[in-house]
């Protein structure tokens, strides 16, 4: 089986952020960049695909600059057979990005196409569908559970209120979340094999932008807390509060 794992290169959600100078964008002075977190859940699952199957080769794509393949090595040691930087920029609304990437995708050999389901710089949760959908392939966003058998494809995807079962023939294109698998770590031996494994660079072009980032905006420090009383004597007063104050109920 061979597998194609979309991932991106994403500020650590432990990062202290900074709005840069511009306004426009994010200082990342001093802040750590990691492996998108759902897509962790992607690169684990192409694994135990190939595992599965016995054969076949799990490939780790991204659209980025040469800061990108610190990231593409975090995948290779986890145990993907090689990976491919599309040198460019990618775009603020996704679609760009899409395009990109599916352009790629088209012209290599692949049985299935993973992602995160989302990227938690931007959370767009857009660009898995949008790929699907240049490649004209049938897509499953949000999949918790994961199952293969020779041709056929059943996945169950996370909704609101409960899960939904899907189906399809292969190829096609899977989204993970976070309950799907537990991401391995990269041992010692793996960090040191993904140095010899092949990373293949690809200059792109920067994605189309259809949208422009006006400005960031650094989020308003929150109140102090306000202790109304305590015990069953304080619900009036938190009641009040609620209706006349805060206006939530």
């Amino acid at each position: 089986m061979n597998i194609i794992v979309c991932i991106k290169r994403v500020p650590d959600s432990e990062s202290r952020i900074v709005v840069g100078g511009d306004g426009r964008s994010i200082d990342s002075q001093g802040i750590k960049f990691v492996l998108n977190p759902y897509d962790e859940y992607a690169v684990e699952e192409a694994l135990r695909l190939k595992e599965a199957a016995g054969a076949g080769s799990v490939t780790v794509m991204t659209l980025g600059g040469e800061e990108s393949k610190e990231t593409l090595r975090t995948a290779l040691a986890m145990g993907a057979d090689q990976a491919v930087l599309l040198k460019g920029q990618p775009s603020d609304d996704g679609f760009g990005t899409a395009e990109k990437l599916a352009a790629a995708i088209k012209v290599g050999e692949y049985d299935l196409v993973l992602f995160g389901k989302q990227a938690i710089d931007d959370d767009n949760l857009q660009v898995p569908a949008m790929v699907a959908e240049l490649l004209g392939l049938p897509c499953a966003t949000v999949v918790v559970e994961l199952k293969v058998e020779a041709n056929k494809v059943t996945a169950e995807r996370e909704v609101e209120g409960g899960h939904e079962t899907v189906e399809f023939e292969l190829p096609g294109v899977i989204a993970a979340q976070k309950d799907l698998n537990q991401p391995r770590y990269p041992s010692l031996k793996g960090i040191m094999a993904a140095k010899k494994k092949p990373l293949e660079e690809v200059d792109v072009g920067d994605a189309e932008a259809r949208l422009e980032v006006i400005e960031l905006m650094k989020l308003p420090e929150r109140a102090a807390g306000e202790v109304v009383g305590e015990g069953p004597d304080a619900v009036p007063e938190l009641v009040r509060k609620l209706r006349e104050e805060a206006k939530v109920l």
